[in-house]
């Protein structure tokens, strides 16, 4: 059977034109053929081993072998021209996730040769939706499971990133290696691929669940994780952490003082849900690297855990409480504990949720496409039949194909659109978001009784026109705080990563942000029960005011919250950097005071009033509460939540102590490196009370990290043990 070369004649020269050149341009036994036409027809009807074109065809017809007709022949070979010209344009560096050449958008029939990962497609690997093997790390606060109780164990390979793609000729090469794999490779890829029409009636693959990439990050293991392109492979140990992660952005918000209480005696901060900065150091640990100073956030690591606060008694306030505790490394000082919990609610108001999902280059670094799209999907399917979704996707501009405005959580084309999520071209939050305000703004006119939520799911690289959070929240403005839209981002990525865009946007967007580092803490983070008790608000631009009694306190000064103070007169204003407290959220703050002489000497004692200020979510009105705080400098980590609560000055003091270094391979005084030694030996020390619990082991686990890493940071007459 030859190739009709009547059909499609303008068509065919260019065709061959770039076949040849790219064969030429290759290794020597790619030399191009007399004629390119022929060879991929011989090829294709020739029953050795089959080469990659082959391969690549038959995944457009996997049920036998595949022979060109004259209809489909310029079709066939077109895909496969497609393939070359996305190898030359990778191979060219014009394919550079974070360069601005990329494709701006692809046809729905284009996005199977130019999206997919070519390693798991073009190679034969077939994708499947077995779950990552490997020994799973231990669960955190977002409830993964699994607890690993050693430094030394590895990674879970769910956590490693996704084969990169490879040029035309290291695919040639590799053909031997896949031989026994073909006879069910083509079967897997007919069944895993997306339906070629992003609005088809079937969706796009056998399981919505199932993430198209996921095999190949699966088969590569554990040694294609982080530790391959950037630091040592293998867990942190004695010898020291690898260097942080590679072209990571964080911001250094300077440690807040001790304030002396007779000068000023009111401290006024935003209350916090957010606990991704440990998150961050949590998956950091658990790969080996050093988790960066600037990282650390210690209000977000000391509300990453539950100390089971009561509920409050009444729906409308919440349960304020507060304790005065020993300090863990300094006899002279106290630790005053405040405590902020939300009741928990039973709201059944339809939700209208905007997916802003991130297609950009930059999030075909490991895994984090997998992520974000189980967690789409999660979120999918946890909605009922009477909330909406919508779909966005960007790149340098808005993927207008694979948009879908707001529809019920079953459509096939939002089922589509989700499954359809792939890596290309460079990024533009700004773009994505101003189409995501605008379909949610839409929805909430439709639909006002709904919460509304925008949900950015991205590594945070914007490189393309605005890339600080407040010139894009300029743009994607919501002049509406009475039914507001709320911004939650989501973050995935450990090289390349945004932490300060993707923080500020949800700060200042009337939202809370998370990270997620595994497909499977995708799953269990958008549970039905948990993402619904997540987007249930009960209070909006929530701050609290402290005021010290200075009759008890001398000095003051709060652990953490250093992006979150504010100006006291801000207190009676209601504005959107002010957190957004959910159903059910506990938020914590601790102090280091130090008490005066005759407070020092008394039992129990007026340490002075808290007034927490925030908006109903349902209603608009603004709602205050007041509570006095007391407590008994002679009491000790004791009593139903002592150890809790031990357990907690430990986690917050430690990130105190860490944050405050200037950066990664500096040195450190003995001094931090001594604090963190003390506070890793009161930790053990709890061992029989809370060694049961995964969010325990998750924290030795960082703890030890951040002590091997200052350790090996000490000036080295430190370190040497011999006197002068």
């Amino acid at each position: 059977m030859a190739y009709d070369n009547t059909q499609d004649n303008e068509f065919d020269p260019e065709m061959e034109r770039i076949l040849r050149e790219h064969f030429d341009a290759e290794a020597s036994d790619l030399r191009s053929p007399g004629d390119p036409w022929r060879w991929l027809e011989s090829r294709m009807e020739d029953p050795s081993p089959p080469s990659f074109f082959s391969r690549l065809l038959a995944g457009l017809n996997p049920s036998g072998g595949f022979r060109l007709s004259p209809a489909l022949g310029g079709a066939a070979v077109a895909v496969v021209a497609v393939a070359v010209v996305a190898t030359v344009w990778a191979v060219s560096g014009n394919g550079d996730p974070g360069s601005s050449g990329g494709v701006a958008s692809l046809s729905p029939t284009e996005a199977p040769a130019s999206t997919a990962a070519p390693t798991a497609m073009a190679m034969g690997r077939a994708p499947t939706t077995a779950a990552a093997s490997g020994t799973r790390g231990p669960a955190g606060p977002e409830g993964r499971q699994g607890p690993a109780r050693s430094p030394g164990q590895t990674a879970s390979s769910a956590s490693t990133p996704m084969a990169q793609p490879t040029t035309a000729a290291q695919m040639a090469m590799e053909e031997s290696e896949f031989m026994e794999e073909e006879a069910t490779s083509n079967t897997q890829m007919a069944a895993a691929a997306p339906t070629p029409a992003i609005f088809a009636t079937q969706a796009p693959m056998a399981q919505a669940t199932a993430a198209p990439a996921t095999a190949a990050t699966q088969a590569q293991g554990a040694a294609r994780g982080p530790q391959a392109e950037a630091g040592p492979a293998g867990p942190v140990g004695p010898a020291g952490a690898a260097n942080p992660p590679a072209d990571t952005t964080f911001r250094d918000y300077q440690r807040q003082p001790f304030v002396d209480a007779s000068q000023d005696n009111v401290s006024t901060f935003s209350l916090d849900t957010d606990r991704t900065s440990f998150q961050l150091a949590l998956n950091w640990a658990r790969f080996g690297y050093e988790v960066h100073p600037d990282s650390v956030r210690a209000e977000e690591w000391l509300n990453a855990f539950n100390y089971e606060y009561d509920l409050p008694n009444n729906d409308d306030e919440f349960a304020v409480t507060s304790d005065l505790f020993p300090h863990p490394l300094d006899g002279d000082k106290r630790l005053a504990r405040i405590a902020f919990q939300a009741p928990e609610l039973v709201i059944d108001k339809p939700l209208n949720v905007t997916l802003v999902l991130d297609a950009s280059g930059s999030m075909a670094d490991g895994n984090r496409v997998d992520i974000a799209r189980q967690a789409a999907e999660s979120i999918r399917q946890s909605l009922r039949p009477g909330d909406r979704i919508a779909v966005v996707h960007f790149t340098q501009s808005v993927i207008d194909q694979f948009t879908v405005e707001h529809t019920h959580p079953g459509d096939d084309r939002a089922v589509s659109s989700i499954a359809w999520l792939q890596p290309h071209g460079s990024t533009n939050v700004q773009a994505g978001l101003n189409l995501g305000v605008q379909l949610a703004a839409q929805a909430r006119d439709l639909r006002p009784d709904a919460y509304n939520y925008v949900i950015l799911m991205s590594d945070g690289v914007a490189n393309v026109d605005a890339t600080d959070p407040f010139a894009i929240l300029e743009t994607a403005y919501d002049p509406d705080a009475s039914n507001p839209l709320r911004l939650i981002t989501i973050g995935v990525g450990i090289n390349n990563y945004n932490d300060p865009l993707l923080e500020q946007l949800a700060q200042h967007g009337n939202g809370w942000y998370r990270y997620l580092d595994t497909v499977e803490q995708a799953q269990a983070t958008f549970t039905r029960d948990n993402w619904l008790a997540l987007s249930t608000p009960f209070a909006d631009q929530t701050r609290a005011q402290v005021t010290w009694d200075t009759a008890s306190v001398d000095r003051w000064r709060i652990i953490g919250y250093e992006n979150r103070i504010t100006a006291a007169e801000n207190f009676a204003q209601a504005r959107r950097e002010f957190a957004e407290i959910y159903s059910g959220a506990a938020t914590t703050v601790l102090y280091e005071l130090e008490l005066t002489d005759s407070a020092q000497s008394s039992g129990s004692m007026s340490l002075g009033a808290v007034e927490v200020r925030w908006v109903d979510p349902d209603t608009g009105d603004s709602r205050s509460q007041v509570e006095a705080l007391s407590g008994d400098a002679s009491d000790d980590f004791a009593g139903r939540d002592g150890s809790l609560a031990q357990f907690g000055a430990i986690v917050a003091l430690a990130a105190d102590l860490y944050g405050s270094l200037p950066g990664p391979g500096v040195e450190v005084s003995e001094e931090v490196f001594g604090g963190l030694v003390e506070l890793s030996e009161q930790l053990r020390t709890l061992d029989g009370e809370l060694g049961r619990l995964d969010s325990y082991a998750d924290f030795q686990l960082v703890l030890d990290n951040l002590l091997w890493t200052v350790e090996e940071r000490l000036p080295p007459e430190t370190r040497s043990g011999y006197s002068r």
